[in-house]
């Protein structure tokens, strides 16, 4: 089979590699659909992530399943199913309690796509993929739900996800800021869709990019494009800016007792504003997200039209042009599809 590989900064082959086999009774042998950018793949393509070259490429998907291992009952060939990018078994304390991201059962990070492990498991920008719990990993896409609309679910707009809904579930209705830019800034504009679908009675969207605050504001925010000192306050803030003085902003923004979520990867500490953020007792959050667990409400809210995820994708390609899409960059999502 062929697999799109990161060969070198810039530089991206399709390469044979041998198929996937069911690794046990518990496994399932995948064909993605429709296979989505993830910001950080901007970053790994240009040669700005720590991952060293080569590897294969993809970790956001819709795929066909197209075999599965004895034990596996509750899925059938031909499903449509989303993967999510972490492997994990299910059953493990971390799974357990929804920390799917640091499964016990797997190597740390092990992820397709990109990490320690993707020489292990591969990327989805290949012709057959193997999930190894597949009852615990797959996630049945509701039928009406095309392909390339939710192929991110299974990491961007779930990252997006932990970031607004479990605020917005303790304080129904409350006023959301959403600080983007990160990479391609996929993640801030899921969340603006996220937050406004859930009821946030407002959101304000700051990014100096005038094309993505064109999508916040059909996805219906409000938008600004400088980045001041401080706004709001608002009970709620999600810095996915990856920017020093946009998580400065959504710090000092946030309200007293309010959360602030950072869906933003800082290869360089930033320096925080850790006086202020005590004496308002904030609560601060970051880290990889747990996706597995926000997987089906992502794909559920979209079944209803309230969440419309495709108003994000900049532009859907074939499957033969996927090496030339990706070269050529100027997307915040780029959907790939066979």
């Amino acid at each position: 089979m062929q697999e799109l590989t990161y060969t070198a900064p810039n530089a991206l082959e399709w390469r044979e590699a041998p198929e996937p086999e069911l690794s046990s009774d518990a496994a399932a042998l995948v064909r993605p659909l429709a296979v989505a950018t993830c910001d950080l793949d901007a970053l790994i393509i240009t040669g700005q992530s720590p991952f060293a070259p080569p590897f294969a490429l993809g970790h956001e998907c819709v795929a066909e399943l197209v075999d599965t291992g004895d034990a596996v009952s509750s899925l059938a060939a031909g499903e449509l199913v989303s993967v999510p990018f972490q492997i994990s078994c299910g059953e493990c304390e971390p799974c357990r309690r929804g920390r799917t991201g640091n499964c016990a059962e797997v190597m740390f990070m092990s992820t397709y796509g990109f990490g320690p492990a993707v020489e292990r498991w591969g990327g989805f920008l290949s012709d057959l993929v193997c999930v190894p719990y597949a009852e615990h990993m797959l996630v049945p896409v509701p039928d009406g739900l095309a392909p390339a609309a939710v192929a991110s679910a299974s990491d961007n707009i779930s990252d997006a996800w932990r970031a607004v809904a479990p605020p917005l579930s303790d304080q129904p209705g409350a006023p959301v800021l959403v600080v983007g830019g990160a990479g391609a800034g996929s993640i801030g504009l899921y969340a603006v869709g996220l937050g406004l679908a859930l009821g946030a009675e407002s959101l304000l969207y700051v990014d100096a990019d005038p094309g993505r605050r064109r999508t916040a504001e059909a996805l219906g925010a409000e938008t600004l494009a400088e980045v001041p000192t401080r706004l709001g306050p608002f009970p709620i803030t999600v810095d996915a800016s990856a920017d020093p003085e946009g998580l400065a902003l959504a710090l000092r923004s946030t309200a007293p007792d309010g959360i602030c979520t950072s869906s933003a990867i800082y290869f360089d500490p930033p320096t925080l504003p850790l006086l202020e953020m005590y004496t308002k007792g904030i609560t601060f959050k970051t880290g990889r997200a747990h996706v597995r667990a926000a997987m089906p409400q992502v794909l559920a809210l979209a079944a209803t039209g309230k969440l419309q995820p495709e108003l994000v994708t900049t532009k859907v390609v074939g499957w033969a042009d996927a090496r030339d899409a990706l070269l050529e960059g100027g997307w915040t999502k780029l959907v790939i599809e066979r």
